[in-house]
C-alpha cells in the first residue's frame, strides 16, 4: 500500500524543515511506501526555498502551489487533488504532531480502518503546552459536537487524520477553505458510514512560528460546517452513505 501525506504550509520557515526531515526519518524506520506533499499556500517568506531544497535532497518529497484562494482548507484540498497514494495523512508544519504517530496510522490503514482519527484526549493521548484558552475552548466545541453527532468522537478538531483514497473521494466535495476544513473531513465520513478507528496521539505546542488559526474568525465557520454536516445527517444521510458501492 502507498500512502500520502500531505502538509500545508504557510509562511513556515522556521519550522517546516524540522517537520519534514522528522517525518521521513521515522517513516523511512517503518520501511513504509511514502510519498510526502508539502503544499505552499501563498507564502511570503523563505518556505518555498527550504522546500526546494529538502526536495532536491529526497524523491519521495515534493511540494506544490496553492494556486487557489488561500486558506488552511483551500491548502488541503489542493494536495488531496494531488496525492497518489492508497491513503493520505494530513500533517501540521509546525512539528505539533508526533511523527512517530503518522506510522501508526499508517498500520491501522493497512491492518483495515478506512479512517484513522487520532485523539489527545483519551488513555495514553498527550497535550504538551496547550494555551490554557485554546485548551478550553476546544473541550467545549469538540463537546458540542460529540452531543450533536453521538459519535464518540472527542477530537473531532484535530487537524491530524488519515484517510483512505475511497473515503476522500465519498466525501466530495468539500465546502471548507479554512480551519473548518478539519471538521467536514471526519463528519463527513462518519456521517456516510466509512469504518474509523480512533487512536491516542501526541501533541506538542509549536516553538517557532506563529499559529494561523485566528478563533474569533473561525467560529462561524466552524458551526457553519457542523450544522451543514447535521443536517445532512438528519435530512439526508441515505441520498449520501456509501454511495460510492452502489
Amino acid at each position: 500500500m502507498k500512502h500520502s501525506v500531505v502538509i500545508p504550509a504557510h509562511n513556515e520557515e522556521g519550522c517546516i524543515r524540522g517537520a519534514v526531515q522528522g517525518l521521513i526519518s521515522s517513516l523511512d524506520t517503518g520501511k513504509y511506501d511514502y510519498e510526502i506533499i508539502v503544499v505552499a499556500d501563498h507564502v511570503t517568506d523563505g518556505t518555498e526555498d527550504v522546500l526546494a531544497e529538502l526536495c532536491g535532497q529526497n524523491q519521495r518529497l515534493k511540494w506544490i502551489k496553492n494556486a487557489g484562494k488561500p486558506g488552511y482548507g483551500m491548502a488541503v484540498r489542493t494536495g488531496l487533488d494531488a496525492f497518489m497514494g492508497d491513503a493520505v495523512t494530513v500533517y501540521m508544519a509546525d512539528a505539533s504532531d508526533d511523527p512517530a504517530d503518522v506510522c501508526r496510522y499508517f498500520d491501522a490503514v493497512e491492518a483495515g480502518a478506512e479512517c484513522v482519527f487520532g485523539s489527545r484526549f483519551i488513555r495514553e493521548g498527550k497535550v504538551n503546552d496547550y494555551p490554557a484558552h485554546k485548551l478550553v475552548l476546544n473541550r467545549l466545541a469538540n463537546n458540542f459536537i460529540r452531543c450533536l453527532f453521538r459519535h464518540g468522537l472527542n477530537d473531532t478538531t484535530n487537524a491530524f487524520k488519515c484517510y483512505r483514497r475511497n473515503v476522500i473521494d465519498g466525501c466530495r466535495p468539500f465546502l471548507s477553505q479554512h480551519f473548518n476544513l478539519t471538521v467536514e473531513l471526519p463528519l463527513k465520513a462518519v456521517i456516510r458510514g466509512y469504518r474509523y478507528e480512533v487512536i491516542p496521539i501526541s501533541w506538542t505546542n509549536r516553538t517557532t512560528g506563529v499559529s494561523k488559526l485566528k478563533i474569533k474568525e473561525m467560529g462561524s465557520r466552524y458551526l457553519f460546517i457542523v450544522l451543514y454536516c447535521w443536517l445532512e445527517m438528519v435530512l439526508a444521510e441515505a441520498d449520501y452513505r456509501r454511495q460510492h458501492d452502489g
